[in-house]
């Protein structure tokens, strides 16, 4: 595997100080929960835990697909936990968050891909937490209506998921997943729950062009798409994907750019930018999904 590439200068954040973020981590531990920020080695994970925020990572820790991008474990997990949802409920309640972002990993094994938990931690997140909007953050459940059905009943106020990277190079980077599946996912989410703000997610520096990123945030708008977040790429192992390219902060402008002349409700793109990095502000901006 290539060697790391050092990191530029705008790549490089302060850590953050105070209490909090031990706190934050602290309270995570207790409730016995996952959360994306660690399991994906995430690197706003410090800035975020001492805002009091985290991004729930339900169905387990150990996911059934090997993105080549990804730093959550891939193998055999074990069976949903009935009181997950609960644990995730009274963690968003003593965290105090005005928007809760739940996630997963992929759960290919199960019947559902985990829906059904999903809808059982949506519900009781809300019914702890009445004044909390809800964002879901899904795998593409191997494109079954039923199970995106089942999640949207729920309605939670933001369907997110990510295509990641663009088409091309998928068989390196998502070698199990599908381009064309992911989109219909979306386009999916919207037809079903016009109601649910749709958002989308992707990483650039692995090599795309910016013809092929602007192509995606193209595909996405007309898949009914509302927000869309394009972040750097950062390996988090060496066994993981080497770093093509580390993406000028310029560039993201020009793409925040694209995506506002495309019609986005919202576009938030940037070095650090991740999926559930600053939702709740990103959410605000959003505002009220349109029948466009």
């Amino acid at each position: 595997m290539a060697e790391r590439r050092r990191l530029p200068k705008w790549l490089k954040k302060r850590l953050p100080s105070g209490p909090e973020a031990a706190r934050t981590r602290r309270l995570v531990e207790e409730l016995g929960l996952a959360t994306v920020c660690e399991s994906a080695k995430c690197p706003n994970i410090w800035e975020c835990y001492a805002r009091r925020v985290a991004t729930f990572m339900i169905l387990g820790e150990t996911c059934t697909r090997g993105c080549r991008f990804c730093g959550v474990p891939q193998g055999t997990p074990g069976p949903p936990d009935p009181d997950e949802p609960r644990r995730v409920a009274e963690a968003v309640k003593r965290l105090g968050l005005r928007h809760a972002v739940i996630t997963s990993v992929t759960r290919d094994d199960l019947d559902d891909g985990g829906a059904a938990h999903f809808a059982a931690t949506i519900e009781a997140v809300r019914a702890a937490n009445p004044e909390t909007t809800i964002e879901v953050l899904t795998p593409d459940f191997r494109g079954s209506r039923e199970a995106l059905r089942r999640v949207l009943d729920t309605e939670p106020t933001v369907f997110n998921h990510n295509v990641e990277t663009v088409p091309r190079l998928y068989p390196s980077v998502r070698p199990s997943a599908d381009y064309a599946r992911s989109l219909d996912v979306l386009r999916a989410a919207r037809a079903l729950r016009p109601g649910t703000l749709t958002k989308s997610g992707l990483m650039v520096g692995l090599g795309e062009t910016r013809d092929e990123v602007e192509a995606v945030l193209a595909d996405l708008r007309a898949a009914g798409v509302a927000v869309v977040t394009i972040g750097q790429y950062l390996q988090p192992t060496k066994q993981h994907l080497p770093v093509a390219a580390f993406i000028a902060p310029e560039v993201f402008c020009d793409y925040e750019a694209r995506a506002d002349e495309l019609g986005f409700a919202a576009a938030f793109c940037g070095p650090f930018v991740r999926s559930s990095y600053h939702a709740a502000e990103v959410l605000a901006r959003s505002g009220p999904p349109t029948t466009a």
